[in-house]
């Protein structure tokens, strides 16, 4: 029973995936064509991936995924590479099988590269000799959920004018590490953090005895015993740095 409730939440998650069709184009860099065999009877009606809207078609300008089965071979490799740079971005590479992810028992054979990820950044892995068309399937919907991963996703540079706001804007980090480790040592993380941040604004003036006289002000107001003496603590680490003493 929780296997059918599982498959019932993965086949809602993947209608929720497709919103279109998916183009799959498959290029053969020089295997058996074991994988080819059950490539082909994955997508025969017998299992039916159209109802996923995964369909096959024979130009790489056309596809989503590209699919790479058998090793990868001296004599392939330029065509494969001219393949992957037709297909339009986002895409997504599928290394299919032993040989199309590592090479399989080809992959010490002279005009051998390897796997298709010696040549390409792999998305989806589907191991076996050869795969089976369900585990082809299940590769394949692993790919539709990337690709819409890819297809929303947002990609954010750093420029060299990108400036990092100050967690304490006007405080010297060096002094409010020092502070906030203090305080969470004294109280704790959670209550360090906002006892720290409730000193620090006073820090933000640049006049130390104009800091010290708010805070002794602060201290006499409070009436948590403890919350004081952690304030006086943290006051005397201010002072210290600053070339005052704290009394």
């Amino acid at each position: 029973m929780d296997q059918e409730v599982k498959l019932a939440e993965l086949k809602a998650k993947l209608k929720n995936v497709i919103k279109r069709s998916v183009y799959v184009y498959r290029v053969d860099c020089g295997g058996c064509n074991g994988c080819e065999i059950e490539i082909f009877a994955a997508i025969s009606p017998v299992y039916d991936p159209e109802r996923f809207g995964i369909k096959v078609v024979a130009s790489p300008r056309h596809a989503d995924i590209l699919l790479f089965t058998g090793p990868m071979t001296r004599a392939m490799r330029l065509p494969a590479i001219r393949a992957y740079k037709a297909a339009p971005d986002p895409k997504i590479v599928v290394a299919y099988g032993a040989c199309g992810c590592s090479g399989g028992i080809f992959h010490d054979c002279y005009c051998v590269w390897g796997g298709a990820d010696s040549l390409f950044p792999v998305d989806v892995y589907i191991p076996g000799c050869p795969p089976t068309p369900a585990a082809t399937l299940y590769g394949l919907a692993m790919a539709l959920d990337l690709l819409q991963q890819k297809i929303k996703g947002e990609q954010l540079v750093e420029t060299e004018v990108t400036r990092v706001t100050p967690k304490y804007e006007g405080v010297c980090p060096a002094l409010a590490k020092d502070i906030e480790r203090e305080a969470r040592r004294l109280s704790g993380y959670l209550h360090g953090r906002r006892i720290a941040a409730q000193y620090l604004k006073f820090v933000r003036e640049k006049d130390p005895l104009a800091v010290d006289r708010k805070i002794k002000e602060l201290v006499k107001q409070e009436k948590d015993p403890r919350l004081a003496e952690i304030l006086l603590s943290l006051h005397k680490i201010y002072m210290e740095r600053v070339g005052h003493n704290a009394g």
